[in-house]
């Protein structure tokens, strides 16, 4: 009989890829079938991602986005209104399609206009993006909206082999894997960390971008989605104010605006 069962159940898959989902659902449940799907996904994403970052070492500097100025035809272009100067950044959709449309977004509906830069370290990074003004608010654009992307606990980390926590670099804030939410900050440390990395993990021009500074010990945990290529003067005097024990200014300093200067569009 059960010989039997199994034969049915195998014509049924071959009928219907949908078929056989929708029967091994039936059988084992939501929960086991996702769990499945999910871990063939990762899998696969595991593969090509190792894939990418041999490609990416053997990579020379034109392939790193981050290390170019100009502003290509694949990236957005934004200035960063603050209460102490303007910053300039360039954003990578082709590499972080998921931060960038967020920050993007809410930028254009007026969600960061007037935060508070919450939590700044001198010779770290400064970071903005809660409407709290305490690290513990915000949200992404699709929470409560598309559960595919955010169910509740923020939308997946989008880690690159060809976008690093270089100086400059703009990146995710979250509070463990999965979680970005609205929160971002900027790395700002100008010391040389380039000695402590590796040809064998990092791409020669990235080894070389980090002799100006950054947070290596981030890579891989944090999403890079942009670059400041203008304003680190900025950066610099915001992440040297007086601070209190929460790491928060003494005196408030706000993002009054983020400007779009060129957009992208999504599909």
């Amino acid at each position: 009989m059960e010989k039997i069962w199994k034969f049915a159940l195998a014509a049924l898959c071959l009928a219907s890829l949908s078929g056989c989902e929708s029967m091994t659902r039936a059988i084992r449940g939501d929960e086991y079938v996702n769990a499945k799907i999910q871990q063939s996904a990762s899998e696969s994403s595991s593969k090509q991602y190792a894939k990418d970052v041999q490609e990416a070492l053997k990579a020379d500097s034109s392939a790193f986005p981050q290390l170019s100025s100009e502003i290509a035809k694949d990236e957005a272009e934004v200035i960063m209104h603050t209460s102490k100067g303007d910053i300039t950044l360039k954003l990578f959709p082709k590499y972080a399609p998921l931060a960038v449309e967020n920050f993007l977004t809410h930028a254009k509906k007026g969600y960061y206009d007037n935060l508070l830069f919450h939590r700044v370290i001198s010779d770290f990074m400064i970071q903005s993006g809660d409407p709290n003004g305490d690290g513990t608010g915000g949200e992404s654009i699709w929470n409560g909206k598309n559960a595919k992307i955010d169910s509740g606990n923020g939308f997946a980390n989008e880690i690159s082999p060809y976008l690093y926590n270089i100086r400059g670099a703009l990146s995710m804030a979250n509070a463990g894997a999965d979680t970005n939410g609205s929160q971002f900050f900027i790395n700002q440390n100008p010391t040389d960390q380039s000695s402590k990395l590796s040809n064998d993990s990092y791409p020669k021009a990235i080894i070389d971008a980090y002799a100006k500074g950054g947070n290596p010990s981030l890579d891989g945990n944090y999403t890079v989605f942009g670059q400041v290529i203008n304003g680190m003067d900025v950066v610099d005097n915001i992440a040297s104010v007086e601070t209190d024990s929460n790491d928060k200014p003494s005196t408030d300093i706000t993002i009054t605006s983020i400007e779009i200067v060129k957009d992208y569009q999504f599909k």
